[in-house]
């Protein structure tokens, strides 16, 4: 009996060994997972989304290629995508913030359908983008690209319960702004959670306060704030009409629970202050910069601290211009300068030019028809160069060499050679004639022409070259020839 006992409880003693293992690792398990749970929770969300929305040559797609640090020289067309890079120093997590942004272009409009859907509305952030070098165009863009990301927000078909509810957080976090105090080293990165009931004091809205309620975060962005010193210097702007601008940029956030904000990339001001509160408005990091109004060119507006009598500071500087003038009459847009050359000149049509044509030549008296003999470059009546030279005779009407021009005395170089080639065609002909005065020319030409009538062929090339090299020989005797009277007989 006793080795049976022995066995049943050295076998209960390793069941309840077994037990405490298995326990142990369940224990294990679980720890792990919870572990696994808390960080998970704990890590920064993906699938924030940023809608930028602005003009052609607003600088949206610079601005944001900045903030993710790098040179982004090249402009896309309809839907642009980028990322910025979120880094939680507290907890060493790092993610990525989709942002896109939409073209100019209005036709482009529909490709929101691709950067917000109906689930992803919740985790978005829309920007404006204004450009302070064309302000005349800011409230005209701002209400156009409002109306855009509306009537998307309407096409998505949001159920009504879920929409007011998104509205009712936009309110409480305007309602529940507060001024940011100075962050310590020790303080934790994100932002720590409200107190009891009795700190939080909610103030009432204003009239004008969210009355254009959109459900998400809105954040307006006047970029190119140094072409301040330009509009001053070529446009006659003062402080007041900077003030004017500032009033209904800060009106317009009002209505839509916006932040504002003024940035320059060429002067890289802001830029750092805009990405904290972007990822502040995102991922509720903490943020302890107060607005900043004291500088015309870096305006700096939370979502929450501005109200009526806030903006109402600004009209004290108004001189020349009252806060309900509309804004299109104070900031109007310059004339356009066109320089000479580039003036249009539109062409008349081609069947209307020709009927101005026919009229005209209608009202011209006809011209009488010219005689067959008659030439219409010169009279008929006279020639200014004489008949004739003595012991030269007269070459007949019917011989070709008639077209051939006369030099003129006045003429030089070219002319003087045409003169040259015409005397030496006509010693030719004056030497089958019989000219006197020549020397063996009867001789020279009856033998050519007998020759020629022999044989039924033109005079030899041999006679042709000899004549030719005797006129150049004596080629300055010729001209020299022409330019002289002829001989009187006592001379001859």
């Amino acid at each position: 009996m006793a080795p049976v006992l022995e066995k049943q409880l050295s076998g209960a003693a390793g069941a309840g060994d077994n037990n405490n293992e298995e326990e142990e690792g369940q224990n294990l398990w679980t720890s792990i997972l919870s572990e696994v749970s808390t960080r998970s929770s704990s890590k920064l969300p993906s699938g924030k989304n940023i809608l930028v929305f602005g003009e052609d040559g607003s600088g949206k797609t610079t601005l944001m290629a900045k903030l993710q640090g790098a040179d982004h020289n090249k402009k896309g067309r309809g839907l642009e995508y980028l990322y910025l890079s979120v880094h939680d120093e507290d907890r060493d997590d790092l993610t990525r913030c989709n942002v896109w942004i939409l073209d100019g272009d209005l036709h482009h409009k529909g490709l929101l359908k691709f950067a917000v859907s109906a689930q992803s509305l919740h985790d978005c952030l829309a920007v404006f983008v204004v450009d302070m070098s064309r302000p005349w165009t800011i409230m005209e863009s701002l209400q156009k690209w409002a109306s855009v990301l509306r009537d998307h927000l309407d096409k998505l078909r949001i159920p009504p319960e879920e929409m007011r509810q998104m509205e009712q957080n936009m309110v409480k976090a305007f309602q529940e702004y507060s001024e940011p105090e100075d962050a310590t080293p020790a303080s934790p990165q994100r932002r720590a959670p409200a107190g009891g009931e009795d700190e939080a004091v909610v103030l009432p809205l204003g009239d004008n306060t969210l009355t254009h309620n959109l459900g998400i975060p809105v954040l307006i962005v006047c970029t190119k704030c140094d072409a301040i010193s330009v509009l001053e210097k070529e446009h006659d702007y003062r402080d007041e009409h900077f003030d004017f601008i500032q009033s209904h940029i800060r009106q317009f956030c009002l209505q839509y629970g916006a932040g504002l904000i003024y940035t320059s990339v060429k002067e890289e001001k802001n830029l750092d202050l805009l990405y904290k509160y972007i990822v502040h408005k995102v991922y509720e990091f903490q943020f302890t910069t107060a607005a900043l109004v004291v500088e015309k060119d870096a305006v700096f507006i939370p979502s929450g601290w501005d109200n009526e009598k806030k903006i109402a500071i600004l009209h004290e500087n108004f001189s020349t211009i009252r806060p309900e003038d509309q804004f299109e009459d104070v900031i109007n847009r310059p004339p356009v300068r066109k320089l000479v050359h580039d003036k249009e000149i539109n062409a008349e049509d081609e069947q209307v030019f020709l009927m101005k044509q026919q009229s005209l030549l209608a009202k011209q008296p006809a011209t009488p028809p010219r005689g067959p003999t008659e030439s219409p470059a010169r009279p008929s009546s006279a020639s200014p160069r004489p008949a004739g030279r003595a012991g030269q005779p007269n070459v007949t009407s019917g011989s070709p060499l008639t077209t051939v021009k006369k030099p003129d005395p006045n003429l030089k170089g070219a002319a003087a050679n045409e003169g040259v080639l015409a005397n030496f065609f006509n010693s030719l002909l004056s030497k089958k004639t019989g000219s006197p005065g020549s020397p063996g020319s009867g001789a020279v030409g009856a033998g050519v022409q007998g020759s020629a009538k022999k044989t039924g062929q033109k005079p030899g090339l041999t006679d042709v070259q000899a004549e030719l090299d005797r006129m150049t020989r004596k080629q300055d005797s010729v001209v020299s020839a022409n330019n002289t009277p002829p001989p009187t007989e006592n001379e001859a």
